[in-house]
C-alpha cells in the first residue's frame, strides 16, 4: 500500500504525507474481468463483506441476504488522492487481513490485523448502523 502511494508521489512530484486513498468500487467481480490496469493507484480483488453485503445495483452497502455472514466484494479501485476527503455519510468500513480482527499492536499503535479504512455509499442508511452491526472488509475468510 505504502508502494502505491510513493510511486504516485514520485510520478506526479506530490508530497507522499498528502496523499491518502479514495476508493471506487468497480462493476467487475474477479481479475479475469479487467481489461486495462489503472491509470493509477491498484485493483483489489477477493475482499468480502461481512455484516452486509455490497448492493450492485445501486452502488452501496446493504443489508446481508438471510442466512449470508459474509458475500464477495466486487474489484474496488484504491486510487491516490491529493488531501483526499471522505464523504461524511460513506461508511468507513475497517479492511482487515482475517476475520479475528485482532492483532498485536505494531509500534504505531494500530493492529497488526488492521489494513485501511475503504469509504463505502451508504445514501439510503447512516453509517451508525453498520458500525453497530460490525460490519467490514476482510482479506480471507475462515474455513
Amino acid at each position: 500500500m505504502t508502494g502505491v502511494l510513493q510511486t504516485h508521489a514520485r510520478q506526479y512530484k506530490i508530497a507522499i504525507d498528502k496523499l491518502s486513498f479514495g476508493f471506487e468500487v468497480l462493476a467487475e467481480q474477479t481479475s479475469e474481468e479487467m481489461t486495462e490496469k489503472p491509470e493509477d493507484g491498484v485493483y483489489i480483488y477477493g475482499l468480502y463483506v461481512e455484516g452486509a453485503r455490497w448492493d450492485r445495483d445501486n452502488g452501496c452497502v446493504a443489508d446481508s441476504l438471510p442466512g449470508r455472514m459474509s458475500e464477495p466484494m466486487p474489484v474496488v479501485w484504491f486510487k491516490p488522492q491529493e488531501d483526499y476527503r471522505p464523504d461524511p455519510d460513506d461508511y468507513q468500513a475497517p479492511l482487515y487481513k482475517t476475520s479475528v480482527r485482532a492483532g498485536v499492536l505494531s509500534t504505531t499503535g494500530q493492529s497488526t490485523n488492521f489494513i485501511v479504512c475503504v469509504a463505502l455509499p451508504s445514501p439510503t442508511v447512516a453509517a451508525n448502523l453498520w458500525v453497530l452491526r460490525a460490519t467490514a472488509l476482510l482479506c480471507m475468510l475462515d474455513d
